[in-house]
């Protein structure tokens, strides 16, 4: 969280009036070209609010506090601008203080709207949604006994967030299902180790590393991981189901790749809210193939560092369609204990284009599932692992089954080291593999 000109910047994650009204808000979607207003519009816009409000105040069937009323009227105008944009009484300010510092037990689970329904932009790995079940794409209907349709994203978090070892209930519908499901889930505090490498079949020279979002870390785990693999000859970085985070780690990350030009820019209403981050020459590695994988569960930073490894022809992208949410948003304090948290920009990738609700395309489409291959022929087996299967079968003709520790040239399995097995198991991981052998080969070719 960056603290710039009194307003806080939300760079990252999806959740997830008459102040308003006096800074000059014209128009409640900012798709929506309208002329300019002329000063009387404006004035007879404010009088009409004032009139409605005293006529509520006077008028209504039971007695109202005006604050109150002034409060939702703000809640149901940010609402109207887009789905990230809210107005933060004391709690929710609060509340957003308490979340900022990580202190509060959770589900493990980043939200966003998708067509005005709670969408579950992708479960974090390690943590109690995803142990639970919970998928990228589900939509939540209930939480607990509480609807969502109508709900904010801020009223979500806040239902679902509470204190570790309590639970709470979500009824979600999940394509292909015949009815809602209903997952249970308790609540814990949320650890998340964001990168995770592997070797992808020994002394192959392909490093896997897995980034489950974008925390202060990432940049400085990723270098340690490639310290760690100096053979690597190529790269795949997984960013299926990141909900994004710190766009700073995003912007670095791309640096080590990608030697010029913008990586990525921000764009608003105001000039003072428009930047640019380009990237720098030194220790730029720009030889080492890469592939990334996406899904729909990425969003966010994880579309910014796909979308520029794309629009720079950096990378390959293998997986499926991301999220789409590309906005910038503020939190602006009020009082001393409310605020706004308003979208003041968009962001841009080197092509000129935006992530926003359209996000980004995959060069090769490969859906999830597992690779369909014939285990019919036992011949298709590597020499060794056939003898060693033979040597079984004859145990059990002579008799001896003592002769069962394994053959002198069985590969251990490795935890550091992603299997065959483990491939097959995930058709867009080996997509991802197979499309960075080829390459390798093209790279190794230039050299």
């Amino acid at each position: 969280m960056l603290t710039k000109n009194k307003k806080i910047v939300v760079a990252g994650f999806a959740f997830t009036i008459l102040t308003g009204l006096a800074m000059g808000i014209t128009s409640l979607n900012a798709k929506e070209s309208t002329p300019v207003e002329s000063r009387e519009s404006k004035l007879q816009a404010y009088l009409k609010f004032t009139k409605i409000l005293n006529l509520i105040e006077n008028q209504y069937v039971d007695e109202v506090n005006t604050t109150d009323l002034i409060n939702k009227a703000l809640k149901g105008l940010m609402s109207n601008l887009d789905a990230h944009s809210t107005y933060m009484d004391a709690k929710a300010f609060k509340d957003l203080t308490v979340q900022t510092k990580g202190e509060f037990g959770g589900l493990g689970i980043v939200v966003g709207m998708r067509k005005g329904a709670l969408t579950v932009i992708a479960p974090i790995d390690d943590t109690p949604a995803k142990k639970a079940g919970v998928k990228s794409s589900d939509i939540i209907l209930k939480i607990d006994d509480k609807v969502t349709l109508g709900m904010t994203i801020d009223e979500a978090v806040k239902l679902m967030r509470g204190k570790p070892k309590t639970s709470t209930v979500l009824t979600v519908v999940r394509k292909n299902e015949a009815k809602p499901l209903k997952i249970k889930i308790v609540r814990d505090i949320i650890h998340i180790q964001s990168v995770k490498a592997k070797s992808i079949e020994k002394n192959k020279g392909i490093l896997y590393i897995h980034i489950s979002s974008f925390d202060a870390h990432v940049v400085k785990n990723v270098k340690k991981a490639l310290d760690a693999h100096p053979d690597t000859r190529g790269i795949i970085f997984d960013l299926r189901n990141n909900p994004g985070g710190l766009l700073n780690q995003a912007t670095r990350l791309l640096d080590m790749f990608i030697a010029e030009g913008i990586l990525v820019s921000q764009k608003g209403r105001n000039p003072q809210d428009n930047s640019e981050f380009k990237a720098h020459v030194e220790g730029t590695d720009t030889t080492t193939p890469i592939v990334v994988l996406v899904n729909g569960g990425s969003a966010s930073a994880s579309e910014i560092v796909s979308g520029a490894m794309q629009d720079t022809r950096r990378a390959v992208l293998v997986g499926e369609k991301t999220f789409g949410k590309g906005s910038v948003q503020v939190v602006i304090p009020i009082g001393k204990e409310d605020g706004l948290k308003l979208t003041i920009a968009r962001y841009y990738l080197p092509s000129g284009r935006t992530i926003q609700n359209k996000g980004v395309t995959p060069d090769v489409i490969v859906h999830p599932g597992k690779v369909s291959r014939d285990d019919n022929d036992s011949f298709s087996l590597k020499e060794r692992d056939l003898k060693k299967h033979l040597k079984s079968e004859l145990s059990k003709i002579d008799g001896n089954t003592t002769n069962t520790s394994p053959d002198s040239n069985t590969t251990q399995t490795d935890k550091n080291t992603l299997t065959e097995e483990t491939l097959y198991d995930d058709a867009q991981l080996k997509s991802a593999t197979d499309i960075l052998r080829v390459l390798m080969l093209t790279q190794k070719g230039k050299k």
